[in-house]
């Protein structure tokens, strides 16, 4: 976060005061040679610590200049709130560099900076309990003929201690010896769905970094990064009600709209449905919208196999703009068949991921009940909610490895994009294989009379739209059956990760999951796991940082 602070005491003019921790010192990329720093002049109270200020005349960053910097805590422990005063000369940026000693390692992202005399008050977030980290501003003055870089000195903040929330258990092992491929950079997202479970993130050693704490008996369904560098959250309540929160990285609350709000405003707005539950997935898009999955129900009469009146919970898909009012939305009813039901009624659909596909602008939606990934005509908010196409067994595309069923996935969770090229889109698929057909008869997995365990694999299907064909690239099978959750990405380094949520049989009695990282070799080579006891992780994988378009590489 960053904002203007509009109540900052006026500098007073008098005392003289320098202090080397305190000011900025410039480099110009010009190669003009800077004038050396004047004597300091002022004396600067800030926030509530007095601070000093190294002075370049009457601006404060007139490079070779200086600002005044301030390191305060937050509400959550492992968040720090840095301030810096700057007055440059020309419009620029600044950003906060962190790491356990002076050579830092991580950073924030870049924050405007107006031409003027403005404090930046950004939230620094990614390190772990009870640690002193050591910090410094780096701003940027952006001038027609030269961009001058200033760099404060370093200054140290202690993070404080986990409060008493139930944190899972977590432990991480790489094999001995390393294999060839390294881990892939970035921290790992922990999406635990036991009421009371705080949101975590975790950096690579299974040390949490940050966290939300969601409020007793709640859980988060899921949660993402938005393009504004705040935190979103699903968050499902007691008694199934849920909400949509925004909230920055120290956890102070944006806003947020129950389930029942959202319902309002689409009977207001005239559409033909009212959400009656956020659930499993949102996608925030760049223009500022947030996509979100909802639960809503639908009265039948006299279904086959249904005599009398069932209550049908199908899905609802709505585009919430800037201001999260809807503009646009999908009805699972109107676009599918009822009568198709893998897993029974009520729960007909039971969709679990939301995918934006940048190539069409089109929405692709896990459908975990129809065993099916649709592509569904968003067009950007314009289209008309047409199914283009479904993938999987008795689905739109013929599979290039034959006609054999078991090789399509079942129940599956979490597509995801790896590659986009015209008509030819590359997905991971997490295959958790409950009711896998096993023939062309229909027989399946865990059922009388062949009783065939069930098993769960990662996937990447490689899809051609031009010929509707799809080739099964790359599986791996670890040897457990996930029946529920769990997630998949191809990472930037070619690895493959995935989430073996609620393993079956356990490899450990107390573990809830596991999660691996592996090349896309046959047989894959295991890189790295993350063993998460007595509680199941929805979703894990990893992530770039806390900050939009600011990779970390450890």
């Amino acid at each position: 976060m960053m904002a203007r602070n509009q109540n900052l005491p006026r500098i007073r003019h008098g005392n003289l005061l320098c202090r080397a921790g305190t000011s900025i010192t410039g480099e110009n990329h010009t190669m003009k040679r800077s004038a050396p720093l004047q004597p300091c002049l002022v004396l600067t109270i800030f926030i509530l610590g007095v601070l000093t200020v190294g002075c370049g005349g009457t601006k404060l960053l007139d490079p070779p200049g200086a600002a005044t910097v301030s390191v305060l805590p937050t509400q959550n422990p492992l968040v720090a709130n840095y301030t810096v005063l700057t007055g440059l000369a020309c419009p620029g940026q600044v950003m906060i560099q962190f790491g356990p000693d002076a050579s830092y390692g991580r950073n924030t992202a870049w924050y405007a900076v107006p031409a003027s005399r403005h404090a930046s008050t950004i939230l620094v977030a990614g390190m772990k309990a009870s640690t002193t980290y050591h910090m410094r501003a780096q701003v940027q003055e952006i001038c027609p003929d030269a961009i001058n870089t200033l760099v404060s000195a370093d200054t140290t903040f202690t993070t404080g201690a986990l409060p008493s929330l139930p944190f899972p258990s977590l432990s991480v092992s790489r094999p001995n010896p390393s294999p060839s491929s390294s881990e892939n950079p970035g921290i790992e997202m922990v999406d635990i769905v036991n009421p009371g479970v705080p949101a975590l993130f975790t950096d690579r050693d299974a040390n949490p970094i940050w966290y939300y704490d969601v409020g007793q008996g709640n859980f988060p369904y899921t949660y993402k990064l938005l393009p504004n560098g705040h935190m979103i959250l699903s968050i499902t309540l007691a008694g199934f009600n849920s909400l949509l929160r925004e909230v920055d990285l120290s956890g102070k609350t944006i806003r947020e709209m129950y389930v029942a709000a959202l319902g309002q405003k689409m009977q207001s707005a005239g559409y033909d449905f009212a959400p009656t539950a956020y659930h499993h997935d949102l996608l925030p898009l760049t223009n500022g919208h947030v996509i979100v999955l909802t639960y809503f129900t639908k009265d039948f009469t006299d279904l086959p196999g249904y005599p009398g009146t069932t209550s049908v919970v199908g899905d609802g898909i709505i585009d919430l703009d800037e201001n999260w009012n809807p503009v646009w939305a999908w009805n699972s009813f109107d676009h599918l068949d009822v009568n198709r039901h893998l897993n029974g009624l009520p729960d007909w659909t039971h969709s679990n991921a939301l995918v934006y596909s940048a190539a069409d602008g089109n929405l692709i939606l896990s459908m975990r009940h129809q065993s099916w990934v649709l592509k569904i005509e968003y067009n950007n908010g314009a289209g008309a909610g047409d199914v283009l196409w479904k993938l999987g067994y008795q689905g739109d595309f013929s599979l290039a490895q034959g006609s054999d069923p078991s090789l399509w996935f079942s129940f599956q969770h979490f597509p995801s994009i790896v590659t986009q090229s015209g008509r030819q889109t590359t997905l991971s698929i997490w295959d958790n294989g409950d009711n896998r057909v096993l023939d062309v008869t229909g027989t399946t997995c865990g059922t009388d009379p062949l009783f065939t365990p069930c098993y769960s694999r990662a996937t990447v299907f490689e899809l051609d739209e031009s010929t509707m064909s799809a080739n099964l690239l790359w599986d791996n099978l670890p040897g457990e059956f996930s029946f529920w959750g769990g997630s998949i990405n191809q990472l930037a380094n070619g690895n493959v990760e995935f989430d073996i949520n609620a393993p079956s049989p356990p490899p450990s009695p107390t573990l809830g999951s596991e999660i691996h990282e592996v090349t896309r070799d046959s047989p894959p080579q295991l890189v790295w796991v993350l063993d998460i006891d007595a509680f199941n992780a929805y979703r894990a994988y990893r992530v770039p940082s806390l900050y939009p378009d600011v990779s970390w590489q450890y």
